[in-house]
């Protein structure tokens, strides 16, 4: 089937800002792969590094690369030592692309797999119209669920593992930043009986949605002293839980200010570059426990994320407010980094209703 064939794809050709579309060779996927026709595909955050060429992305992505690294497609080819999965199966897909063969992996910690290739930045992603993948990354999806929420699972995966990094029942959690990731995280949160979500942004319409989707308080920290109101709501003594989910240094130096003495962290922005912090009065004084976040266990988290959308705990599709056709990926762009958005998902077939 891919002999031949050629296809659209969104590529980072250059160092520099930007992104074009231009055409490229269908993949051929080898004896242990798939090739799979992308349905939809969603904009991360990471994304719109490598589409800013910030630090972060100048020292990690070498193009040309296609980008793109969260979608649900069909399967339409089949290597030939493939069993977890055949030809017309609906999937998505974990990103991370481990080795199975470092000390990492051979001790159940393949998130952390010192040999991860992350499709759309160590190698070709999925704004495309199709993309190979390994047969043991497929995760399949109901039959019925929309293409557009089962592109959402690999980044509401980062939601899961972050928020379930600790035991969030009956107490405070702090989640700095609502951008879709950070929704989610508070969709978890109240799922896992927070006490008391606060929600921290810069964006009214972001902060808009995280009090709709269960945040107790939205502060945009522009307008309001966001420590002066935690630490008040909590007669002054601060969040048990920092969920950092935005990469901002403000953030993270809010975060640990309102972090109460013996509290959890766990962080998973990625920062713009290196960062002053306190750390002796934030973490060493007040005996915190910080945790670094990286993609999602494998494949722990993933059953967790079938929990909660199966049980109808969370519902992915509160937080998707634009769609586009593949071909306006640079509006697509525009209005993610606009911070006037949810969740923004493209279609390289068009807009359909539901699966087909």
């Amino acid at each position: 089937m891919s002999t031949d064939k050629t296809m659209r794809a969104i590529v980072k050709s250059e160092e520099s800002p930007g992104l074009m579309m231009r055409e490229a060779p269908v993949p051929r996927p080898g004896p242990r792969d798939v090739l799979i026709k992308v349905k939809a595909t969603s904009i991360c955050g990471t994304d719109l590094h490598i589409f800013r060429w910030d630090p972060w992305a100048r020292s990690r992505i070498k193009p040309p690369v296609i980008v793109g690294h969260e979608f649900s497609g069909v399967v339409v080819e089949t290597g030939a030592m493939v069993h977890e999965v055949k030809e017309g199966d609906f999937v998505s897909a974990e990103s991370h692309i481990i080795c199975h063969v470092c000390q990492e992996c051979r001790t159940g910690k393949g998130h952390l797999c010192q040999n991860t290739r992350i499709i759309g930045v160590d190698r070709d992603g999925c704004w495309a119209d199709y993309i190979v993948m390994p047969a043991e990354n497929m995760w399949k999806n109901p039959p019925d669920m929309p293409w557009d929420v089962a592109s959402l699972q690999e980044n509401f995966g980062n939601a899961v593992h972050t928020a379930f990094s600790t035991d969030l029942t009956a107490r405070r959690v702090l989640i700095t930043g609502c951008g879709p990731v950070g929704l989610m995280t508070v969709m978890v949160a109240k799922a896992a009986g927070a006490r008391t979500i606060y929600a921290t942004d810069i964006s009214n319409y972001r902060l808009n949605m995280a009090r709709k989707l269960g945040a107790d308080f939205a502060i945009n920290v522009t307008l309001e002293n966001a420590l002066e109101l935690i630490m008040n709501d909590t007669e002054g003594e601060g969040v048990d839980v920092l969920l950092e989910m935005s990469g901002a240094p403000q953030a993270a130096d809010l975060g640990f200010k309102a972090l109460k003495p013996g509290g959890e962290a766990a962080l998973l922005g990625l920062y713009p570059s290196d960062v002053p912090f306190d750390m002796n009065n934030g973490v060493i004084f007040k005996g915190a426990t910080v945790r670094g976040i990286i993609g999602r266990e494998i494949w722990g988290t993933w059953y967790r994320m079938k929990g909660l959308l199966s049980s109808g705990l969370v519902d992915l599709s509160q937080i998707i407010t634009h769609r586009f056709a593949l071909d306006d990926f640079e509006e697509a762009l525009r209005v993610m980094q606009s911070g006037q958005s949810g969740k923004v998902v493209m279609f390289p077939e068009g807009l359909p209703q539901e699966n087909e």
